[in-house]
């Protein structure tokens, strides 16, 4: 837009500008001189002004777009940790409650047992291997992480009822990634061989007859240690340098590193410690997605890589109703 101002004078003598203007309409006065001034005063944008403000806003939107989704990428990480540490702590808190009821049957037959512990048999019976991740942080090269899945079983006895209580994470699930199951089964005391009943349900139990706690365990190993503090291994109880055989108690083949035990009669472990390994949510559902098919394991090579996403639960749990005579 142009704004033109016509400034006339006559000989002589000076014109205000709005006389001017009106000199300028009426044709102006006789005898006078009209020169004209016109001033012109621009208000337009040039080009080059305009796309270097488009890219000034272009880096500002992309700026704030970067930042905004950073901030949500953490805000789902958080959501994601918290809701693992919560599921991790429920989960411990269900095993805290049923190591701390667990009692002795008594049953000499041998028949009825009290703990048990064990590799999980469907994973290694099926041919897969165990999980190894490299270690996050650790300076030293080629050190590995060997995640063990193991099942457990535990006998606890409230007023006049047996339950028997074992906890399996399912490595054959196609529809969820290891899945933790937790198997309960009650019997009355006076029934004839309650807790042998018990135990054997659940070693023969489906997974349609347990509870689905959580997905994505990677690790769940048991230890049982002595009243001394020994951890139970290979089949010889360090305190006294005995054999836990004698003592109605037995340990399974060495597998992995891990110990299985048999605990019967008057023997439970007297302190017990449990390790959880929980995957967090991303690479749980990524992992879900992928194949782990011979000689193409695209799932272990990929969950090999993401031992920093593996939440680690440990708690020692110190059984009340040991009896130290068992290991005399």
């Amino acid at each position: 837009m142009k704004l033109e101002f016509y400034i006339s004078k006559a000989s002589g003598r000076a014109v205000s500008p709005l006389t001017a203007v009106r000199l300028q309409a009426g044709g102006g006065a006789q005898g006078t001189a009209r020169p004209t001034v016109v001033f012109r005063v621009s208000r337009a944008f040039t080009l080059i002004e305009i796309l270097v403000v488009m890219a000034l806003m272009t880096l500002i939107v992309v700026s704030l777009m970067t930042v905004f989704s950073a901030t949500q990428s953490a805000f789902r990480a958080s959501l994601t940790q918290t809701d693992v540490l919560e599921s991790g702590r429920v989960v411990m808190g269900l095993i805290k409650n049923d190591m701390d009821s667990m009692t002795r049957s008594l049953d000499l037959t041998n028949g009825a047992v009290n703990f048990y512990a064990r590799t999980n048999v469907f994973q290694y019976q099926s041919g897969s291997k165990p999980l190894v991740q490299s270690l996050v942080g650790v300076n030293i090269p080629n050190t590995w992480r060997t995640n063990v899945l193991e099942n457990f079983f535990i006998l606890t006895r409230q007023g006049t009822t047996w339950t028997g209580t074992g906890y399996v994470v399912d490595t054959t699930a196609t529809n969820s990634f290891n899945p933790l199951y937790r198997y309960s089964s009650s019997a009355d005391v006076n029934a004839r061989n309650g807790p042998v009943v018990l135990y054997n349900n659940f070693v023969n139990a489906t997974f349609t007859n347990m509870t689905h706690l959580m997905d994505g365990v990677v690790h769940l190993s048991v230890r049982a240690y002595d009243p001394t503090g020994y951890w139970m291994t290979n089949n010889v109880d360090i305190y006294g340098g005995q054999r836990i055989t004698n003592r109605n108690a037995r340990c399974l083949p060495l597998t992995l590193g891990m110990i299985g035990y048999l605990m019967y009669s008057n023997t439970l472990p007297a302190s017990v410690q449990i390790e959880l390994g929980v995957l967090e949510d991303r690479p749980l559902q990524r992992a879900g997605s992928l194949f782990d098919l011979a000689p193409n394991l695209v799932r272990s090579n990929y969950l090999a890589q993401q031992a920093g996403k593996v939440h680690l639960f440990r708690q020692n749990f110190v059984i009340r109703n040991v009896d130290p005579s068992a290991y005399q």
